[in-house]
């Protein structure tokens, strides 16, 4: 039996860095839990970390994703033009996107009407990862299926990113892939414009 269906209409950035740490900021305006952000990381010694802003959206992304350590915290994005700044417990990072290239503007030509079906994210899954190495529908834990739909994507140029206070170095490719469920983010950091849909079996 299908169980209900959540819709999260945002955002998802992703950055690896020289010190091996990649991070996936989320950024949903509109949402089931109202508008809020959430940041995973990865270390370079593959240990993986939610950052959530209450316990109850912290609750539902780790039954949804896998991580070692969950925290929360306060999660604020702010944007100005082309700059990102997202700050989230210890964790500060500004990042820049630059212009949407061939691919990007192929999605969003895309309707928002077809995004927002799960069958357009089946249908996108093999090119997207033949493209970028990434999927766009799968399950990540038992009786959970998700599809991402996306309607934009702009690389991201520069980024700063630290840690504690600890500057985690240069913008570096997004590799390894993160573990945090069935789909990595693309190797190249890059902003998309998302649809994720989250469906768990009915109890």
């Amino acid at each position: 039996m299908r169980g209900e269906r959540l819709m999260f209409d945002g955002w998802i950035a992703a950055v690896g860095t020289a010190a091996g740490t990649r991070v996936v900021v989320g950024h949903w305006p509109r949402s089931p839990f109202g508008p809020f952000s959430d940041v995973m990381l990865e270390r370079a010694d593959g240990w993986r970390t939610l950052i959530a802003p209450t316990p109850r959206t912290a609750e539902y992304i780790a039954g949804t994703y896998h991580f070692d350590e969950v925290r929360t915290a306060p999660v604020r994005v702010r944007r100005l033009d082309s700059t990102w700044d997202v700050a989230a417990g210890p964790l500060d990072l500004r990042f820049r996107v630059g212009r949407q290239g061939a691919l990007g503007l192929a999605l969003r030509a895309v309707p928002w009407p077809l995004v927002r079906r799960p069958l357009w994210a089946a249908v996108t899954d093999l090119p997207a990862r033949l493209m970028s190495g990434v999927r766009t529908r799968g399950s990540s834990r038992p009786g959970c299926r998700q599809w991402y739909g996306a309607h934009g994507l702009w690389p991201i140029v520069t980024a700063r990113v630290s840690f504690d206070g600890n500057d985690l170095g240069a913008l570096a490719p997004v590799v390894p892939p993160v573990r945090f469920g069935f789909a990595s983010a693309p190797a190249s950091p890059a902003l998309v414009r998302v649809l994720s849909t989250v469906e768990h079996a009915a109890t």
